[in-house]
């Protein structure tokens, strides 16, 4: 099972950009979709988007369309968000997430995840 430990978070103010950083360890990195989520307390764990083995399609919720993009380096074993024009609403704790191939928006369908990393969009 693969290992997952993100980096990246941190507090930005509205409109401010972040990237977040996944580095997997322990399993075949390029066998995995690979995905981020998101969540606050209280609430469950929200899709934010998902990159298949090859990088070649990308996932996005209605609500980071545009302004998020995910990628992967197969090479380097890592899985990248890169966001942009944040809003306090992005605030959350996110979480990187490993599945076998065919997963989709749910997270019970992803096998290993990350400790998570938290962002605060401040307003």
């Amino acid at each position: 099972q693969v290992q997952l430990v993100e980096s990246g978070g941190g507090l930005v103010q509205a409109g401010g950009s972040l990237r977040l950083s996944c580095a997997a360890s322990g399993g075949t990195f390029s066998s995995y979709t690979m995905g981020w989520f998101r969540q606050i307390p209280g609430k469950e764990r929200e899709f934010v988007a998902r990159v298949t083995i090859s990088g070649g399609w990308t996932y996005y919720a209605d609500s980071v369309k545009g302004r998020f993009a995910i990628s992967r380096d197969n090479a380097k074993n890592t899985v990248l968000l890169q966001m942009n024009s944040l809003k306090p609403e992005d605030t959350a704790v996110y979480y990187c997430a490993s599945g076998r191939t065919g997963v989709g928006r749910t997270a019970s369908e992803y096998d290993s995840w990350g400790q998570g990393t938290q962002v605060t969009v401040s307003s």
